[in-house]
């Protein structure tokens, strides 16, 4: 259909297409038709113009400072211009860009015809009801309409299909229309420079709007100013230091909140945490609260208390453990069906017992498939990336293990691929669990959603030889999920991550502690030797090792070592919810604890006590070992402790991978000691990156070289 061009304010054609040509049309016609015969003495009413879309301004509130402004100088050359007709009409021929240039924005073309938006109403005040609220009205935009009262003042309306705008009884263009009722009850009246009214549907008038006082910039996307940007940031700030302005109540543990808005105390906690909570506990004693990134979180350092977590039921780590899901995982479900939770949380029963059984077979199979291919070939010395080592053996063995073996015939690229985006979204952990915008974490959010659709139904389809877990997982997520949901993917990305993120950095300090002391690695060499030769095997060519889970239990060293690895290097803390105000009864003294704070155990103040152990900053591989068997007896204050080791947790919020994660460490370092040379190259110390504070095993701040060979 050809465009239809119709004068605008600016004598430059409007071009209107489509079902608006009639609608247009008859507006032309009325805005060309001559002027009736005005009264005697009043002068002629202006020609109706068609409402135009000004050209951008500066801003909402210029419009509205110029407008008023204007207005009043109208009102002031009224008063003295001579009488030529009545004032509607006066003022109307006064309010006009050319008489006050600057003040009122200039006509531009091609101008556009605007209605009302559909499905909005106003409010007796004028307002418009969009989406719950009332937008305008009242003062305003409302007065400055009514007190300039002529259709050079008013601001262009959304644009919507229907009749044009009909003003209200006595008002210009731009006044609130009236309800039916009023249209029923008052005559026809029509006002000076403004279309006629229409009359008799009220459906019609419905359509009808004002468009004079709704502006249309507050739904086009706007930048902010400086001036706004400055007054978001410093609105931000005050409701930051708001949070942090709480005071002590009687009752409660003493308060450290520290003087940084958001962050409180968190640097110093982040720099040296250990120490900090040590220097906190010798000043406040055992318990106290720290405001540290948004958080209050209440420490309780005496291991004789723990029982109290166990035994509270407001304490929840469950709300702790599915916000960390959201914002990490982008799992939304679990905060909202309990009955999820519940039934993915009975799996777990499948990580223990012969399920755990039937998993080290088919991890040590696994294993011996990925030396045989890769490493069991290599008779000269070559050097590696210890970290990258362990990371891309554990990644594959597990993977393989829990989700079986591609189908594809590009298996090798697709782990390869799901490995290096793996291990780039674990880097970022530490910023995906606190309040910054994934958003603004660069391409992590890219990086995640690749992973999820990884592990979405229609890939792990591909795959055969899945886990007794997986598959009942997969069956509980399709009970509350379509295949084809994006949160399916998520969850099998939760606990893919689950079971590798703190088992690398753990094998990482095993291999590095060894290989720092050869004394420990010798005598780890003789533990392994003699458990082979008890049970038949013998050590050759190619790769005929097979050890149970009892078997490896039974070297004590072996797991002496791992235990003191994860003494040195776990640093998580145990995490609950207070869901609602409660006061915990200890032995010493009663505390309150306010809703929707957080209450940690630190183990490491445990793992680090030289009362409980000696000389707490060395590794000794035998720590855990007495008379040949495994130690499991410590003391502080001359008291047993029942908790002395905490790296997976307390109570029902044990890791429920723990016992996988030891068997998988055993094995990969009875293989390594068994059938390899390995020395360290590098002699720099190693120390822990401590960006993940509070939660898993320190990764390494940096990488080191070494080198390995098979045995001859």
């Amino acid at each position: 259909m050809a465009p239809l061009s119709i004068p605008g304010p600016s004598d430059k054609p409007l071009h209107v297409v489509g079902s608006q040509q009639k609608r247009v049309s008859s507006q032309a016609a009325r805005a060309e038709a001559p002027p009736a015969p005005a009264a005697p003495g009043v002068a002629a009413p202006a020609p109706l113009r068609p409402c135009t879309v000004p050209a951008p301004c500066k801003g909402r509130r210029g419009a509205l400072r110029r407008g008023a402004r204007a207005a009043g100088l109208a009102s002031k050359a009224e008063q003295e211009s001579p009488s030529s007709g009545p004032p509607e009409v006066r003022r109307q021929e006064l309010l006009t860009p050319s008489r006050f240039p600057g003040l009122l924005p200039a006509p531009r073309s091609p101008g556009r015809v605007l209605q009302e938006p559909p499905g909005r109403r106003r409010s007796p005040s004028g307002a418009v009801r969009a989406g719950g609220g009332w937008a305008g009205g009242g003062r305003g935009r409302r007065e400055l309409g009514d007190s300039a009262r002529g259709p050079a003042v008013t601001f262009p309306a959304a644009p919507r299909a229907g009749p044009p705008l009909a003003p209200g009884p006595g008002r210009g263009c731009g006044a609130r229309r009236e309800t039916p009722r009023e249209a029923a009850e008052s005559p026809p009246r029509d006002t000076p420079g403004c279309a006629p009214r229409p009359r008799g549907n009220p459906a019609a008038e419905d359509e009808s709007a004002g468009m004079g006082l709704l502006s249309l910039e507050p739904w086009l996307p706007q930048l902010p100013s400086v001036p706004g940007l400055l007054l978001a940031a410093a609105l931000l700030l005050w409701a930051l230091c708001l949070r942090a302005r709480r005071t002590r109540r009687p009752g409660e543990p003493p308060l450290i909140k520290g003087w940084l808005p958001y962050l409180g105390e968190a640097l110093k906690l982040q720099k040296d945490p250990l120490g900090f909570l040590r220097t906190l506990q010798k000043q406040h004693g055992d318990t106290f609260t720290l405001f540290a990134g948004g958080k209050y979180i209440t420490f309780i350092l005496d291991p004789f208390q723990y029982q109290l977590i166990m035994k509270t039921h407001k304490l929840s780590f469950r709300i702790f453990s599915n916000k960390l899901s959201r914002k990490v995982f982008s799992i939304k479900k679990l905060e909202t069906t309990d009955d999820l939770s519940n039934d993915l949380h009975g799996c777990y029963h499948l990580l223990q017992g012969k399920s755990l059984d039937v998993l080290t077979e088919t991890m040590m199979q696994n294993l011996k498939q990925v030396f045989e291919l890769h490493l069991l070939k290599t008779t000269n010395w070559d050097m590696a990336h210890l970290l990258t080592f362990c990371s891309s053996i554990i990644f594959e063995i597990t993977l393989k293990t829990i989700y079986g073996k591609s189908l594809a015939g590009n298996g090798e690229k697709f782990i390869t691929e799901l490995r290096d985006n793996f291990l780039k979204f674990d880097d970022k952990f530490p910023y995906l669990i606190s309040d910054i915008p994934i958003e603004l974490l660069g391409n992590i959010k890219s990086i995640r959603k690749k992973l999820i659709k990884h592990l979405a139904s229609e890939h792990l389809g591909k795959t055969q030889g899945w886990s007794e877990i997986v598959q009942m997982r997969q069956d509980v997520l399709e009970k509350y999920y379509t295949l084809e949901d994006f949160e399916v993917g998520a969850h099998h990305l939760g606990f893919l991550w689950a079971s590798v993120t703190n088992t690398i950095p753990t094998m990482f300090w095993a291999m590095y502690y060894l290989l720092q002391h050869p004394e420990a690695m010798a005598v780890l060499r003789d533990e392994i030797d003699h458990l082979l030769q008890s049970t038949g095997q013998k050590k050759g060519s190619g790769f005929p090792m097979h050890l149970t889970r009892e078997q490896l239990d039974n070297l004590v060293y072996l797991e002496s070592t791992v235990l003191e690895v994860l003494r040195i290097r776990s640093f998580s803390s145990i995490i609950r919810f207070v869901q609602e105000d409660l006061t915990l009864h200890s032995e010493t003294q009663d505390y309150c604890l306010r809703k929707g704070d957080l209450v940690a155990l630190f183990p490491p103040a445990i793992h680090y006590d030289p009362e409980i152990f000696e000389a707490p900053e060395e590794f000794r591989f035998d720590r855990f070992v007495e008379d040949g068997k495994k130690k499991t007896t410590f003391f502080k204050k001359g008291k047993r402790l029942k908790y002395y080791l905490l790296p997976f947790g307390i109570g029902t919020s044990k890791c429920p991978g723990r016992f996988l994660a030891v068997v998988e460490i055993k094995q990969l370092l009875v293989v390594l000691l068994t059938y390899f040379d390995l020395e360290l190259i590098d002699d720099k110390p190693v120390v822990a990156n401590r960006s993940r504070l509070l939660l898993g095993v320190q990764h390494p701040a940096s990488d080191v070289f070494f080198r390995y060979k098979v045995k001859t």
